[in-house]
């Protein structure tokens, strides 16, 4: 099968990779269409030392599996877990200690033919939902972790920073809650992307210091970083949306002056996130940026790399 291989911060589209077994307990899921997410491009710059199919954002249709899956749409939780350890046993079983991490860690993603997950991170699609939005479903449940955190209400000032891809997924879904939010970035015509939608906007001189409840930051760059931290009152809460190549230096001192609660936030909730697709509660059209085959990953790899671009989807079978 073909797949789009990363080995030594080197991507290479390979035809020669044997079409997966699936295990017991798993699936073997031909994949439809693929998102781009900000972690392969970290992957590809050696964000962590995976070697393997990258790609994590899928919908597919299962080939071989329960009969209830069989020839049905589908998307699946992208960490596969052990059951057995501390962490599992707690119910936290995205830190399992034993997991792996589709296309992340130690498992092939879903930039190939097919793909295997185990059949309990499995998902239908709802019919109304069109394939390339359900291939959003992993980034709106990231973006919904956020609430399963923290309590949000109508009186909270919340902000948001970056109108990029995850950016634009966390404000819509924060939005749902009622808070008072601010999103701000540096594209006017990616911040019009949520005006349309009825949620504030602006740019980085708009946050007012030490003004806000919640901040929640989407850049994974210094400078987003300095806005959200500094935008916080004290006893507020930073939230880190997005993985950073490189280390981020900061203020240590003003954290525990300002009692600031620092919180990562990453996978959350498919089944809210597929509902919110399906109720057509979070619009990511205008996410899309371009759609490419499978044959052309590598270019797509490279449109996705360029400044002011979203999403870019593959196309797969």
């Amino acid at each position: 099968m073909k797949g789009l291989w990363l080995e030594n911060k080197q991507l290479q589209l390979r035809t020669d990779i044997p079409i997966p077994q699936p295990p017991p307990g798993e699936a073997l899921v031909r994949v439809r269409s693929a998102g781009i997410c900000n972690t392969d491009l970290e992957l590809l710059r050696g964000y962590y030392p995976y070697t393997g199919i990258l790609g994590h954002e899928f919908v597919g249709v299962v080939t071989q599996g329960p009969e209830n899956l069989v020839n049905k749409r589908v998307v699946g939780e992208i960490n596969a877990v052990c059951g057995k350890c501390r962490f599992c046993r707690s119910g936290q079983p995205t830190h399992c200690e034993n997991r792996t991490v589709l296309g992340i860690v130690n498992r092939n993603g879903a930039f190939a033919d097919y793909l295997c997950l185990p059949i309990e991170n499995l998902h239908p699609v709802p019919d109304n939902v069109p394939t390339e939005v359900a291939t959003f479903t992993e980034p709106i449940a990231a973006a919904l972790e956020i609430q399963q955190q923290i309590s949000l209400s109508v009186n909270q000032r919340v902000l948001v920073v970056g109108d990029g891809k995850l950016g634009q997924l966390v404000a819509q879904t924060l939005a749902l809650t009622g808070c008072d939010l601010l999103a701000v970035g540096r594209h006017r015509d990616k911040l019009a992307n949520l005006e349309a939608r009825g949620i504030k906007t602006g740019f980085a001189e708009a946050v007012t210091d030490r003004a806000f409840d919640v901040s929640v930051e989407c850049t994974g760059n210094p400078e987003g970083f300095a806005i959200a931290r500094r935008a916080l009152r004290p006893r507020g809460t930073l939230i880190l949306k997005s993985t950073y190549a490189g280390n981020l230096s900061l203020d240590a001192s003003s954290l525990v002056v300002d009692e600031i609660t620092l919180i990562g936030s990453r996978c959350g909730p498919f089944p809210a996130a597929l509902d919110l697709l399906a109720a057509e509660k979070v619009d990511v059209q205008p996410l899309i940026h371009a759609t490419y085959p499978l044959t052309d990953a590598l270019a797509a790899f490279e449109k996705a790399q360029r400044k002011g671009v979203m999403k870019v989807l593959l196309e797969i079978s």
